[in-house]
């Protein structure tokens, strides 16, 4: 029944919700782009497909090295890779070229997704992290092709949203074939919200093989010249309003004490580029924007606006701030600085990824603050004591390599349950 009305509301809403795809459209183009992928009406494929939806960027470069693993382990397959946004989209095409193919994963209506399954015919539909979208899930499932989902988290704040329904949840997550745990918690809270227990194992987080590659290195290198190689330089990465004010106010109290430092500010989502821009501005703040160029040696503010270069821009810092944390968004990934052996610091709120979190602090790898003020006392103490920086690097990087291996477990799952 629930499920009913659930469909329903969303056939009701969904024109409107395509009106609004268009009115975005007017101004941001690529939003409107390929907007036939939504409601299923994708390219037919000429042979099955390993369907791998990841809902944004984040994800998709979480399934980058599953993806990769599955093109080495099966070169006969085909991947087709889907998400949520734009961002998430170009951020595929970027890592893969015309390796995989790539569509906008279907609006979750009953019609849309069988739209969508006729034409990319999937032998298995791999989720990363936990998108449970009902009609997703169900009409995969009752077409016969196989649900997993892959690195797979349940915080206890979603799990207790899912247990008001129970019997909805249990009866969704039952439809799911494997759930690969990314740790002990998260597997228990899947059981106890209704997954079937034998369904669900622990592999540990696919985040931890985040590789640096020898590309990413020099792109680095030249882009660390470019800012000025002695000067300290730190990023804050996927930032969200409310906190780039705070941001801006720890780097004006780091330059009190430190004048030629830089702050590389990488705002989340692309619309707030401006908007952050002119922050910046109101402050007095020297700004050069990554998208025009110019030099940027004795900036004090470089501001990267450009798409799917996080990865790389990370290696041009010597400390990592990770936003969404210093509101209760729930933190972002710290496992991409932390690979790069830099010291990873972090606002209070990290409930979407609790276990990383505590994993790099309990390898002092981690820097927790509460606001500006610590921020600006935390990057001042690593910016005066380079010793000190590099040992919370190390740890940092320590962390991460001790945490490897889950990459293999899941694709190993993946081929033996395809045969």
């Amino acid at each position: 029944m629930l499920r009913f009305v659930y469909s329903t509301l969303f056939r009701l809403i969904l024109p409107f919700v395509l009106i609004r795809l268009w009115w975005q459209g007017r101004t941001t183009p690529e939003a409107v782009a390929h907007w036939q992928d939504r409601i299923g009406l994708i390219p037919r494929s000429d042979k099955p497909v390993i369907w791998v939806h990841a809902v944004s960027v984040g994800e998709t470069i979480a399934a980058a090295p599953l993806v990769r693993s599955l093109l080495a382990r099966r070169p006969d397959a085909r991947i087709l890779m889907t998400a949520m946004t734009a961002t998430g989209r170009a951020r595929a095409n970027a890592l893969f070229g015309d390796r995989v193919s790539y569509a906008y994963s279907p609006y979750d209506t009953p019609g849309s997704v069988r739209r969508f399954l006729r034409r990319a015919r999937p032998q298995a539909l791999v989720i990363m992290e936990t998108e449970l979208w009902p009609n997703m899930i169900y009409q995969t499932a009752a077409a016969g092709t196989p649900v997993y989902l892959i690195n797979a988290r349940l915080s206890e704040r979603s799990a207790r949203s899912y247990q008001r329904l129970p019997g909805a949840s249990r009866q969704l997550l039952r439809q799911i074939d494997w759930i690969a745990a990314q740790a002990d918690g998260d597997a228990q809270r899947f059981v106890e919200t209704g997954a079937r227990a034998d369904s669900v194992s622990i592999t540990g987080s696919v985040k931890f093989d985040v590789e640096v590659t020898d590309a990413l290195r020099q792109a680095a290198a030249a882009l660390r010249s470019q800012l000025g190689g002695e000067r300290p330089v730190w990023i804050a990465a996927s930032t969200h309003e409310g906190e780039d004010e705070q941001i801006l106010d720890a780097h004006q109290q780091v330059l009190a004490g430190t004048r030629d430092a830089l702050l590389v500010l990488v705002p989340r989502h692309p619309e707030r580029f401006d908007d952050v821009a002119a922050l910046v501005r109101q402050r007095n703040l020297g700004l050069v924007r990554r998208s025009e160029g110019g030099d940027a040696s004795d900036c004090q503010v470089y501001l990267a606006d450009t798409m799917g270069e996080l990865m790389m821009l990370y290696g041009a810092a010597d400390v990592a701030f990770v936003g969404g944390s210093l509101i209760e968004r729930g933190g972002h990934n710290p496992l991409e600085p932390a690979a790069w052996g830099m010291p990873v610091m972090t606002g209070p709120h990290v409930f979407n990824f609790d276990d990383i979190y505590e994993r790099l602090e309990s390898g002092e790898g981690l820097v927790r603050v509460q606001g500006s003020s610590e921020l600006a006392e935390a990057l001042s103490g690593c910016f005066a004591d380079s010793t000190y920086r590099q040992q919370l690097g190390r740890n940092a990087l320590a962390v991460v390599d001790a945490n490897r291996g889950a990459l293999k477990r899941v694709v190993a799952g993946i081929v033996e349950k395809l045969g």
